[in-house]
């Protein structure tokens, strides 16, 4: 019987998993820290029972994930313990004269909102929307590859191409330029570059076509659903070994690294060809998160965070960084590794979506700001600050905070390398090619060996693709051996 061993349990070495045992792959799951799910575990960190979410929070590309569809088809992923859960209005970004721009997942709310750029925004998103789940199969796999939807993919290259910068130029309003540019700068990098639109439109497009939604439970649900699809495959999972040794991963026919590539190049010290290792150990990262988490105590009325304005009230999401000049402007600050006096913000109210993450009227409420690569100062003030400039008298409701510096984020999960959550730089070279340029991206140069964390093909995101990707392309490569 074919034997595998998959190094990390975030959501892509788990779904690289049981991707294998579905084909009849004896499979282990090995994982360093106590718990699984890297990037998408949740904690209680302040009140007993108040749930925050690590890392992820919300995914958008998980419900048109082909793996995510297809788990879901054949095991019932609520049979598993993982309910989505969707808020009243998905993003809202606000602004300081009290406007703000609203994404609702309803493509005409969105546009009835945006006034003169309302038809301009149904333009950009709406065909792309209506056709995200054929879409997905053509991006969420390398970029060399036959496209099954040709023109489609063509019509969102032509929009993904262009610096976020170019591509708000579309529309008029400040309301527009800002909630578009709040969504590109998921990108974590500078906004006047080529393909900083990409992760803008995709993640629009997916809004509109299924929303932002939440794991009921929080985020550790997606990662105690695979496990236990898994566990149903007969594959097994160790928690609390960190495997540092190329002697711990022979023996087996195949090897996963959900690793960062600097840390698979260590692994395979010696037997990896020198031009992979070059590449693996040049492989960049971006700019980090710094995370605060707080306990926020909701007022008489029922309000929990004072927003100034009322949409954001009923938001899942918001993005804090005033208009798309101020956006642009930080975002480059942070590239250039100079910390902004008014980061970007990016904040959760989960609760909204999944009320069993609160405790009473106390409510878990996430955030994190865009900071420079292993940025090493306290960025609590600063993300307070940009609340309070959008919700006045939040700081008087916050019960208890718990805070996540750039470096304790990457000795939670190690492949966030000087903080950065998105496990490499988005520049143009890396979204084209990443983690190296080749046919085969997810081949590590070592005979059975492949890479599956986020720094392969499709990117960031808990969608399971890059696992889902890997896994195929080793079971192919095992089948010719």
């Amino acid at each position: 019987m074919t034997t595998a061993l998959i190094v990390g349990s975030g959501p892509n070495g788990l779904a690289a998993a049981v991707e294998l045992a579905r084909a009849g792959v004896d499979v282990r799951v090995v994982e360093g820290a106590a718990t699984i799910g890297g990037g998408t575990r949740s904690s209680e960190y302040v009140v007993d029972g108040l749930i925050h979410d690590d890392c992820s929070a919300f995914h958008p590309t998980a419900l048109a994930s082909p793996f995510f569809t297809e788990l879901d088809r054949q095991f019932g992923l609520a049979d598993h313990g993982l309910t989505w859960r969707w808020p009243e209005i998905d993003l809202v970004h606000p602004l300081d004269d009290g406007t703000a721009g609203v994404l609702w997942r309803d493509i005409d709310r969105t546009v009835a909102g945006l006034g003169v750029d309302g038809p301009r925004w149904r333009t950009a998103f709406e065909y792309l929307s209506e056709h995200f789940d054929q879409l997905v199969q053509d991006v969420f796999v390398p970029v060399l590859h036959v496209p099954k939807h040709p023109l489609l993919l063509g019509r969102f290259g032509a929009g993904a191409i262009l610096p976020a910068t170019g591509f708000t130029r579309a529309f008029r309003t400040p309301q527009a330029r800002a909630l578009f540019g709040g969504v590109a700068a998921h990108v974590f990098g500078p906004l006047n570059t080529p393909l900083s639109s990409a992760v803008g439109i995709l993640l629009t497009a997916a809004a509109h076509a299924h929303g932002w939604p939440v794991a009921q439970g929080g985020s550790q649900s997606i990662a105690n659903a695979l496990a236990s699809i898994l566990r149903s495959l007969g594959g097994a999972v160790e928690t609390g070994r960190t495997i540092t040794d190329r002697r711990d991963i022979a023996g087996y026919d195949l090897v996963m690294l959900d690793l960062a590539p600097d840390a698979a190049a260590r692994l395979l010290d010696g037997v990896q060809p020198h031009r992979i290792a070059r590449a693996y150990r040049r492989y960049r990262y971006g700019p980090a998160a710094f995370k605060v988490d707080y306990a926020v105590r909701a007022d008489s009325d029922g309000s929990v965070v004072p927003w100034t304005n009322s949409h954001a009230r009923k938001a899942g999401t918001l993005h804090l960084a005033g208009t798309m000049p101020e956006i642009a402007a930080v975002e480059k600050q942070a590239a250039r590794g100079q910390m902004p006096d008014k980061p970007m913000i990016l904040l959760g109210q989960q609760f909204l979506a999944d009320p069993s993450r609160s405790v009473g009227d106390i409510h878990p409420v996430w955030a994190y700001a865009h900071v420079p690569q292993g940025y090493s100062g306290d960025a609590t003030e600063a993300i307070t600050r940009q609340i309070e400039r959008f919700a006045p008298g939040f700081r008087e409701r916050i019960v208890g905070t718990h805070v996540r510096t750039v470096a304790q984020m990457e000795a939670y999960n190690p492949n966030y390398v000087g903080g950065d959550i998105s496990a490499g730089a988005n520049t143009a070279r890396q979204i084209i090619g990443r983690p190296r340029l080749g046919i085969d991206p997810y081949a590590t140069g070592v005979p059975g060996v492949f890479l599956c964390s986020s720094a392969t093909p499709p990117g960031g995101g808990v969608h399971g693709m890059a696992g889902s990707n890997a896994a195929r392309a080793a079971l192919e490569s095992h089948s010719r051996s």
